[in-house]
């Protein structure tokens, strides 16, 4: 059963001194840029779960070597073990104090009538703040800077572009090199570098954030969709397709006009509003509807892997992860009141069986609660909450309540992976919901004969598909296994005059089912060989005269292993067996 092993994870209270030091680390560097830049206008600095940034709006652009000054100076201060003092203040007082401060003083703006404001001091640098910060500046142990990047004013793309300085901080010199050193195997990994290198997808600007996946992404992405194809078939789900456009009538019904419109794509079409669906769920609301169902035709659930279109500001789209077209193993469990339960349990162990298959070992769950634009009554989600606790509970599964991070129309259980360096993505999904059903007035007709409403979950086991390929590429470094791998043996012919017999072996390979191609270019075999582990396909099979006079051939491993010569069926047998593995 799904279980978090906390392995990777550091503790509560490690967590939150590191909250703190960056948070402190942030305003030694504003107090350094002011220093070296006095013109800088100040915005905000907060900590991030990996360290901190603080964005400026400077007179010039900051340099590598600006960098290394600003570092230094914060040094400086770490070393001088300045006292954090926090200060109360008047918003007159605040204002009159930062009235050459644009960004402070519209902060103070939004500052509601009897909110308490307060600064805080380091030496001679003052920053308006709510907290959070280590008692002295020599707690601030190890600080390292890393980048920097534009970014808009409040997200906004009509506000000024900002200068964001990248850093981070770490209560020990030896955690700060470990964290340098993952985030080195991170850029290794870096799937936008990879997806590139191994053929996978492009991007073009005429579609931005878009993918356009290659043959070989295609065959990675294929074979997702048919493992999850797999799982359906014995979990009873009912594959669908919907539109891709709808009268925005849908979306008003739905509640996502109101509260998802500035992520959607309308168009106008014979004086009519059109949206360019962001989700599934309306149509297959409408698809239930458009049937009558009994309490015995219950649970209904529909899987769709329809194209999704979302509006993502151009300054948050990253690689595969944030992109504005993708698709996700989507489905919605039309159920009982009293099935919830049940189908919980069953996705629960669907996830886990898929995660322990991709080798993702430590899972970390979240039940996210009401936020405060939410549809329905309280007593919905009164129930709705209860339900999904109670369900986890029952299993024994351990979960972090959190408040006001539930969907406008129900809360939900996320599951947080960690991938092989540690770090943590939020990937499956399930969303209880009591609304969907009162808005599309659904029914089915109960044993007594009266007409009740279903309840409808939410879920996805990868999410955006787009992004899960991005942190699954991170995770193995492009080394799939062999059952996902977009080329699973690649023949390497030794001369041209071999190439005829590579293709026999090609061919035989793909009658049997096998993902293989033929390495025909005129370059010497150690190079062909180099060429495909840099490809990181599973089995290389060279090919030469005495291979094709035995009908076999000598397997090389992308490990550098070299199994010598096999009889090609045997070959066959041994990349098939790992496919079924898993391996």
């Amino acid at each position: 059963m799904l279980q978090s092993s906390n392995k990777n994870r550091p503790s509560p209270e490690l967590l939150d001194l590191r909250r703190r030091i960056r948070h402190s680390a942030a305003h030694l560097l504003a107090d350094a840029v002011l220093e070296v830049i006095p013109a800088a206008k100040l915005t905000i600095g907060p900590p991030t779960d990996d360290g901190f940034y603080y964005d400026f709006d400077l007179p010039r652009p900051v340099t590598p070597e600006d960098l290394e000054r600003l570092e230094g100076i914060m040094r400086q201060r770490i070393k001088a073990d300045l006292p954090f003092v926090g200060k109360e203040v008047t918003k007159e007082e605040a204002a009159h104090m930062y009235a050459d401060q644009r960004y402070k003083l519209e902060i103070l703006e939004d500052i509601p009538p009897g909110e308490k404001i307060t600064l805080y001091s380091h030496g001679k640098f003052t920053d308006l703040c709510r907290g959070g910060h280590v008692d002295r500046t020599g707690q601030v142990s190890a600080i390292k800077l890393l980048n920097v990047a534009g970014a808009y004013w409040r997200g906004d793309e009509h506000n000024p572009m900002l200068q964001r300085i990248y850093g981070t901080a770490f209560e020990s010199q030896s955690a700060l090199n470990q964290y340098l050193k993952n985030l080195e195997e991170a850029q290794k990994r870096d799937h936008r570098k990879l997806g590139i290198e191994m053929g996978l997808f492009v991007f073009n600007p005429i579609a931005p954030a878009s993918p356009f996946f290659l043959p070989k992404g295609t065959a990675l992405y294929n074979a997702l969709v048919e493992y999850a194809r797999g799982l359906y078939k014995r979990y009873g789900y009912s594959e669908v397709i919907t539109p891709q456009i709808f009268e925005t009538e849908l979306w008003k019904r739905s509640g996502h006009y109101q509260h998802y419109i500035e992520n959607m794509y309308v168009i106008n079409i014979d004086e009519r509003e059109y949206g360019v669906k962001p989700m599934n769920c309306p149509a297959h609301a409408l698809m239930f509807g458009a049937q009558a169902h009994s309490y015995r035709d219950l649970p209904v659930r529909f899987a769709d892997f329809g194209r999704l279109h979302r509006y993502e500001r151009s300054g948050v789209t990253h690689g595969l992860t944030r992109v504005r077209t993708f698709a996700q193993d989507d489905a919605h469990i039309f159920c009982r009141p009293d099935q919830v339960e049940q189908e919980i349990r069953t996705f629960v162990a669907m996830l886990d069986q898929t995660y322990k298959l991709l080798r993702f070992e430590d899972v970390r769950i979240r039940l996210s609660l009401r936020p405060e634009g939410r549809i329905g009554t309280e007593e919905m989600w009164d129930r709705a909450e209860k339900a999904l606790a109670n369900s986890l509970t029952g299993q024994g599964l351990e979960f972090e309540p959190v408040p006001g991070e539930g969907a406008f129309y129900g809360p939900k259980i996320d599951f947080l992976v960690a991938d092989a360096l540690g770090r943590e993505w939020q990937l499956g999904t399930l969303q209880l919901d009591y609304n969907l059903p009162e808005r599309f007035d659904l029914d089915y007709t109960a044993e007594d004969g009266s007409k009740q409403r279903p309840v409808v979950l939410h879920r996805a086991m990868f999410g955006s598909i787009e992004r899960f390929l991005g942190v699954m590429i991170e995770h193995f470094g492009g080394a799939f296994p062999v059952w996902l791998a977009p080329v699973q043996a690649r023949v390497v012919p030794i001369a041209d005059r071999h190439s005829a017999y590579a293709e026999q072996v090609r061919d035989a390979l793909q009658a049997a089912g096998i993902r293989a191609e033929v390495d025909s270019r005129s370059e010497r075999m150690q190079a062909k060989i180099r060429d495909a582990q840099l490809q990181k396909i599973p089995y290389m099979l060279v090919a030469g005269d005495r291979e094709a006079a035995a009908g076999a051939v000598a397997v090389r491993m992308r490990s550098g292993e070299d199994k010598g010569a096999m009889p090609l069926d045997k070959v066959k047998e041994m990349i098939l067996k790992d496919v079924v593995d898993g391996t």
